[in-house]
Parts: structure tokens; C-alpha cells; sequence
């Protein structure tokens, strides 16, 4: 739309932006609705990585959702590294932060999902109101419609203010939403939290160096070990176990990147005094060996890898 305005109203022989839809295996895919889209395949060649939301049918973020991307996360990771303006759209900031982008950084996703944001990436500065947040070549995006903000966002810098407005009153949208709060729906935000899965993994992941022991664990909720089980895999449709195990590499990850510190420390700091079970756990979920994600992701270059 913005191409379009921009030569109607300048005679423009060139439009501002290019726009093309990229996935990791450069074929079709199939998004929400059953809609299929024709794509190119994926270079860090571009200007600007928009990576759009994600749909997840319990409207709760999980770890196998973010598994899944494994290669378009490693993508991310090697756009941003190679000085790609990265930006998301709604819960596209999972995909974000589990590739190490929002480490240090202010963020926002939508509303439903801040907590999530916040739960099982500590390290991000979330803030769950605001509609857009630029941090660093970061650009993050609320709730679904904020798409559209984002896109006058970029027009606007990256064009003109003058374009974006025109571009506004054409499509209808309010030039100037600053926040989520006043959409905020809290019947939704409060059963989202209150779930059983999320009151024990935010259990776990507060004591996620600790030894992990079921029965205490079920004694923490005054439930069986069988009926904590049951329920945690009914909802959230895996173990308590495996959420440790992931947070934990999640964690062991964010340390490879940004510290020296040799892998038997990072293991012993993430809760495991065995460096071979350990990484051979990072092996199994992340297709990698520690020193084989150090090099690959570290931003700065380590001289010695261990």
C-alpha cells in the first residue's frame, strides 16, 4: 500500500520498499487459516527481518511450540549477526529471544503472552503495555493488529512521516497508539497464568539449578506424582522434567554466547555436576555440542573454546 501512495502522489518510478516472503526452505507454506504462501528462499542479504506471530492453539507459549523452529531461530541468529535489522510481530518474540536477540534488551510481544516473555526468558527486559519497542536494532511488536503499527513504523523511518500519514488515513489506522493497556482483558491474562502447567514450571524454573525431585515437587502442589503428571502433560502436552531439562539449556545457551566461562562451569551453574550427561542433553535439543553452538553464536569471538 505504501508503494502504491508513494507513486501515485510522487510519481515515484521506483517504490521505497521491496518486500518478499522468505522461509528457511524456500517453498510453500502453509500459515494460519490454511492460507498458502509462495515464498523465496532465505538470505542475509536484506535490509530488514520481519518475522511475523506464531499461532498457538492453547494460547500459551510451550517448548516444543519453539522447537520446532529450530532452523528459522539459527536464521534470526545469523541475520542479526551479520548487521540485519531484525523485527517481530506478536508472539514472533519468543523466536527472538530464544535466539539470544533480546538477552539485555527491552521487548514487548502481546499482552496474553508478556508473562510467558518474561517467565521463560529472564534475562529480557519485558514490558507487556507497550505497542512497539526499538532496542538495539531490536524492533519488537504487541498483539496481532500491531502489525500495522509497525509498518507505519517503518515508513515512517525509513520513507517519510509525510508517507506514513498518508498511509494511515488511506488504511484506517490510528497514527498514534502508544500501548496495549487499554486493550488488556484480564478474565484472559488471569486464566492464561493461573494454569496448573504454569504454576509448576514457574516453581521449577525459580529453583531451576537445584536437583529436580518429583515427590518434592508434588508435595510443593499437595498432589500425587501420578496426578501431577497427568495434569501437566494435559495441558501443556509434556513433562515437568523436560521443561527443566529445557530452561536449563535455555539458560547454559545465553551463557555460551556471552562468557567465557568453560562448559563444565556453565554445567555445574545450570544445575548438573555431570558434563557428559549434560552435553549430551544440549546435543539431543539443540542439534548442537556446546562448543559447536559457541562458535556458531557467540557474538564475540572466543579464542578458546572448551
Amino acid at each position: 500500500m505504501t508503494n502504491r501512495v508513494a507513486q501515485y502522489s510522487t510519481n515515484q518510478d521506483e517504490p521505497p520498499f521491496k518486500v518478499e516472503v522468505i522461509s528457511v526452505r524456500g517453498r510453500r507454506i502453509k500459515a494460519a487459516g490454511c492460507i498458502e504462501l509462495d515464498t523465496t528462499l532465505a538470505t542475509c542479504k536484506i535490509d530488514l527481518l520481519i518475522v511475523p506471530g506464531i499461532d498457538f492453539a492453547q494460547l500459551e507459549v510451550g517448548r516444543d511450540d519453539l522447537n520446532a523452529f529450530g532452523q528459522e531461530i539459527r536464521f534470526i541468529w545469523r541475520c542479526f549477526s551479520s548487521g540485519v535489522s531484525v523485527a517481530s510481530i506478536c508472539a514472533g518474540a519468543f523466536l527472538l529471544a530464544e535466539a539470544g536477540l533480546l538477552d539485555g534488551r527491552r521487548a514487548t510481544t502481546a499482552w496474553l503472552f508478556a508473562p510467558q516473555l518474561a517467565r521463560l526468558y529472564p534475562t529480557v527486559q519485558v514490558e507487556p503495555d507497550a505497542l512497539l519497542v526499538e532496542d538495539g536494532g531490536v524492533t519488537t511488536a504487541g498483539a496481532f493488529s500491531a502489525a500495522a503499527d509497525l509498518a507505519l513504523h517503518l515508513v515512517r523511518i525509513h520513507a517519510s512521516p509525510n508517507l506514513a500519514q498518508q498511509v494511515s488515513g488511506l488504511a484506517l489506522i490510528p497514527p498514534s497508539r502508544k500501548s496495549q493497556a487499554p486493550y488488556i482483558e484480564p478474565q484472559l491474562l488471569r486464566s492464561n497464568e493461573e494454569r496448573f502447567s504454569a504454576q509448576v514450571e514457574r516453581w521449577l524454573l525459580q529453583r531451576y539449578t537445584e536437583p529436580y525431585d518429583l515427590q518434592r515437587l508434588a508435595d510443593a502442589f499437595h498432589v500425587s506424582k501420578r496426578t501431577l503428571l497427568r495434569r501437566f502433560r494435559h495441558e501443556s502436552g509434556t513433562t515437568p522434567l523436560l521443561c527443566l531439562q529445557r530452561h536449563r539449556v535455555h539458560m547454559a545457551k545465553s551463557l555460551l554466547r556471552s562468557t567465557s566461562l568453560m562448559v563444565a562451569q556453565i554445567t555445574e551453574r545450570v544445575g548438573y555436576r555431570d558434563v557428559a550427561t549434560f552435553c549430551a542433553l544440549f546435543n539431543r535439543l539443540v542439534q548442537l555440542s556446546p562448543r559447536e553452538y559457541r562458535r556458531q553464536f557467540s557474538p564475540v569471538r572466543i579464542n578458546t573454546l572448551r
